[in-house]
């Protein structure tokens, strides 16, 4: 089962190679083409497709009869974002439980903790970068792979800043709204410098998003 939407976005044949991939770990060209009811060449061009772009990875397999090595395709490390994992209700049930467990302040504890780990985790990498522009764009490349949807953006009135349009611990964030606290102290930490984190809501002027004012540039 791919996550909700995946099938109304991508090429049919790419979902029904995924899953197939997904089913028996690994997979012929021919049995592909078999199973899908396509050309031999049809289903090589799709899986040649989904290896540049990432998506599956390519070995040669030893037959058992005499002939040619087998080429045999499997899903790579990156497709398997692709299948759903355990997401926020698992993470809300979680923090739930934890509460009921170890008391009121259990949950803001673990999601101090979780940040500040994240900071940890981030320190190293943010060091490369000299300027605040420089940090500012490695953050948001940082907390893209995280699942967030951001980017660095500049104008003469509110200055340099991140706009934020998309987070996945956003119903964590609004159980439990002491965590925007430790994310916005991490990013100030990792920065260097005083962030301001604004709620801005939608308008014909533009989305709903969170904006981090970066003060000193």
């Amino acid at each position: 089962m791919f996550l909700p939407g995946f099938r109304d976005l991508v090429r049919s044949p790419w979902v029904t190679i995924l899953e197939e991939l997904k089913m028996r770990g690994g997979c012929s060209i021919p049995v592909l083409a078999e199973v899908m009811e396509m050309s031999y060449m049809g289903v090589k061009k799709h899986c040649e497709d989904l290896l540049e772009l990432g998506y599956l990875q390519r070995s040669r397999v030893p037959r058992t009869e005499v002939g040619r090595p087998e080429v045999m395709y499997r899903l790579s490390p990156k497709a398997e974002a692709f299948f759903p994992q355990a997401g926020t209700h698992f993470s809300l049930a979680l923090l739930t439980q934890i509460k009921e467990l170890f008391g009121n302040n259990a949950p803001e504890k673990l999601l101090f903790q979780y940040f500040s780990d994240l900071q940890e985790q981030w320190q190293g990498r943010m060091h490369r970068a000299k300027s605040l522009v420089e940090k500012a764009t490695l953050l948001v490349s940082l907390r893209e792979k995280e699942g967030c949807l951001t980017r660095c953006t500049y104008d003469a009135k509110l200055g340099f800043r991140i706009e934020e349009f998309h987070h996945p611990m956003a119903a964590i964030f609004e159980a439990y709204p002491v965590a925007t606290t430790f994310e916005t102290r991490m990013i100030e930490n990792l920065m260097g410098t005083k962030i301001e984190r604004r709620e801005v809501s939608g308008s014909r002027h533009g989305p709903a998003r969170i904006e981090y004012l970066i003060h000193t540039l």
